[in-house]
């Protein structure tokens, strides 16, 4: 077998990870799909594949970007600090492995209302300050997934004209 096609179906399986990833927190993400697609440019080495790359690698930085840059802005405004959050990623962690399928995102929601609660000690405040950084996390999510996943389009443009230029 060609050492392109093995090359492109292995890219092709890391960027599913990497998509996955923007979602699924535990899984790489963006970084993953910015390596995947300029390491499968630079062994393809055709103008496709770089052109491809260099399009999906600054959409992937463009959706890292703009997730970090929403969900800073919203928790300044909020006036959350790290660490609430960092109790909900811990708290996350520990869910997968109580409650399958959904502790991550159970234990991440319910870790950082008891950080919150736990620092305002009023729940009426320590929920709205929760659901808003919730709200802003889950935009961001979704920005980077949205740009992820146009970057693996971009892959499958690339791929297109790559062997069908071979």
């Amino acid at each position: 077998m060609d050492y392109e096609i093995i090359t492109t179906v292995i890219a092709g399986l890391l960027l599913v990870v990497a998509v996955l990833g923007t979602i699924i927190p535990i899984l790489p993400g963006s970084i993953l799909t910015v390596l995947t697609l300029i390491g499968w440019a630079w062994i393809l080495g055709s103008p496709a594949a770089w052109t491809a790359a260099i399009i999906g690698a600054g959409l992937a930085i463009a959706g890292l970007s703009a997730s970090a840059v929403l969900t800073g802005r919203k928790m300044k405004r909020e006036q959350i600090p790290s660490g609430p959050v960092l109790v909900g990623v811990v708290c996350a962690i520990v869910g997968m492995f109580v409650i399958p399928v959904v502790g991550l995102f159970v234990g991440f929601a319910v870790g950082l209302l008891a950080a919150e609660f736990a620092r305002r000690r009023d729940l009426k405040a320590a929920a709205r300050s929760s659901w808003e950084a919730l709200k802003s996390m889950g935009l961001g999510i979704l920005v980077e997934f949205g740009c992820a996943s146009l970057a693996a389009s971009s892959f499958a443009i690339g791929v297109l004209v790559h062997f069908l230029n071979r």
